[in-house]
């Protein structure tokens, strides 16, 4: 079985190998392991790449130079190839070894470079050592390439049920998490005949009004919406401790999504950030989260 593949290139002197070894470290090369001839002046230096690939062609070839490299960030390459470039030849000679980043008809952008080394030298060991090292570098232009295949939610809330358990303690804030939910739903498509809002006294009881609806089976997904704001009592850990608790156990006991949009803050500020000023709005950010987890268990249950 095929483990892997190097690709050896022999360079002209010492001063060219220190040279490329330079822009390889700077482009981010992982560095493999070197070697060290014991008998003459030989050494070696291996520059890693995550992925590798062998790709042979047939009829007309394409227009790239033999050796592709892949990168993120191609336009902070194109700078750190063109200030080595600089540095190592003649500024009149950089139109002619470094082209400008363009697209291809594969999706993607592309440079090449060309690296001049070193006059010819004769052949050791039946490798003839480069005058120039033509390499291309590229991004592709899909957002979905080499990304690893995941079963991931839509967020689509078309035919979804919903229930809201909002607390009315902290009024100011948890009428705000609730508009921020509602706004989430209806923009996904959530119909308003398939939301249920229940309001509860405090946090505290919202776990026990979630069990209620979630073992009815009426709902898809259940909102909880609360705030819990430091006192000077441990009041508030106590409180908060149970409601999470509460909250989480009932999601893996019925295995209905239950998003958490339960506040903890130490003060009014910090709440009012959460709910729609600074920080985003932490009802909206629930049921997002409510429609993502429902579409993915009807995709891990497959065909109705």
């Amino acid at each position: 079985m095929v483990k892997g593949m190097t690709l050896v290139a022999p360079v002209a002197s010492a001063a060219a190998f220190d040279a490329l070894a330079s822009l390889f470290s700077a482009l981010g090369f992982e560095p493999g392991r070197g070697w060290q001839d014991a008998q003459g002046p030989g050494r070696g230096a291996a520059f890693l790449a995550p992925i590798g690939n062998l790709e042979i062609v047939t009829g007309r070839p394409p227009a790239v130079p033999l050796i592709l490299i892949e990168v993120t960030q191609l336009d902070a390459v194109y700078t750190t190839v063109e200030k080595w470039l600089i540095a190592h030849h003649r500024t009149e000679d950089l139109a002619t070894l470094l082209t400008p980043i363009a697209p291809t008809h594969w999706n993607s952008r592309l440079f090449t470079a060309t690296l001049t080394l070193a006059s010819p030298q004769p052949a050791t060991n039946n490798l003839q050592p480069a005058t120039s090292l033509t390499l291309g570098f590229w991004e592709s232009e899909n957002p979905l390439h080499n990304k690893p295949i995941a079963i991931e939610g839509d967020l689509s809330a078309e035919g979804m049920r919903f229930a809201i358990v909002a607390a009315r303690w902290n009024a100011v804030i948890t009428d705000r998490l609730l508009r921020g939910a509602l706004d989430a739903l209806h923009r996904s498509g959530a119909a308003k005949a398939a939301i249920q809002i229940v309001r509860v006294p405090g946090a505290w009881e919202i776990p026990s009004a979630a069990r209620t609806l979630a073992e009815s089976k009426k709902f898809d997904a259940i909102i909880t919406l609360g705030c819990l704001l430091r006192g000077e009592t441990a009041h508030y850990e106590a409180i908060y401790t149970e409601v999470a608790r509460g909250i989480g156990q009932l999601q893996q006991e019925t295995g209905v999504p239950h998003a958490f949009g339960v506040l903890t803050c130490d003060t009014l500020e910090q709440a009012l950030d959460r709910a729609g000023l600074k920080a985003g709005n932490k009802g909206f950010e629930a049921a997002i989260a409510a429609i993502e987890m429902v579409s993915i268990n009807k995709k891990l249950a497959g065909p109705a």
